[in-house]
């Protein structure tokens, strides 16, 4: 399926209209609820296949932020092979008290996984964690950047953003 194919789909299964709050503060009148999308067994499977092609080569581990990012990781571990760790917004106290469970990811090229990045903010944050814990990253993959381009807070964190669709490609 081709890009504009799943924009449209995407558009057409997660597009609401409204007032909305986002992490960031900001507040929108169009939104797109993600987990209509990763809860469509074949939608995120076909996105996550779509995905596998904007996974740097020298990936090592896939670090699938909390919560919409485990989804997606899950699916694009799947198509790609590679491993892939759960991070929390915040360590448990309790358990393993680890911050990213699953594969380890100390001394490894990491590339984060989200769903919707609007700002980055959870991505420089959960970057920060991951590189205090060992990883090395310097790329981020999503569904859906809602900026033309990368926003500045990933830029600035040394990251790279590479999205799978961006404003142009969700019509409806």
């Amino acid at each position: 399926m081709d890009i504009a194919e799943l924009g449209t789909r995407v558009y057409q299964t997660a597009h609401l209209t409204g007032e909305f709050l986002l992490r960031s503060g900001q507040t929108t009148g169009e939104y797109f609820d993600k987990y209509r999308f990763e809860a469509d067994p074949v939608l995120l499977d076909e996105l996550a296949a779509a995905m596998v092609a904007l996974v740097p080569a020298d990936t090592e581990v896939l670090a699938g932020l909390e919560m919409g990012g485990i989804p997606v990781v899950t699916a694009l571990s799947r198509h790609t092979g590679l491993p892939c760790a759960f991070v929390r917004k915040k360590a448990k106290e309790y358990g393993t008290r680890r911050l990213a469970e699953g594969a380890d990811v100390a001394g490894r090229r990491v590339t984060i996984v989200e769903d919707v990045v609007t700002t980055g903010g959870q991505i420089v944050l959960s970057t920060q964690d991951l590189r205090a814990a060992g990883a090395e990253i310097n790329h981020a993959v999503c569904v859906i950047n809602r900026n033309p381009t990368t926003p500045d807070p990933l830029t600035e964190a040394g990251l790279t953003l590479h999205a799978l669709l961006t404003p142009a490609d969700l019509k409806a």
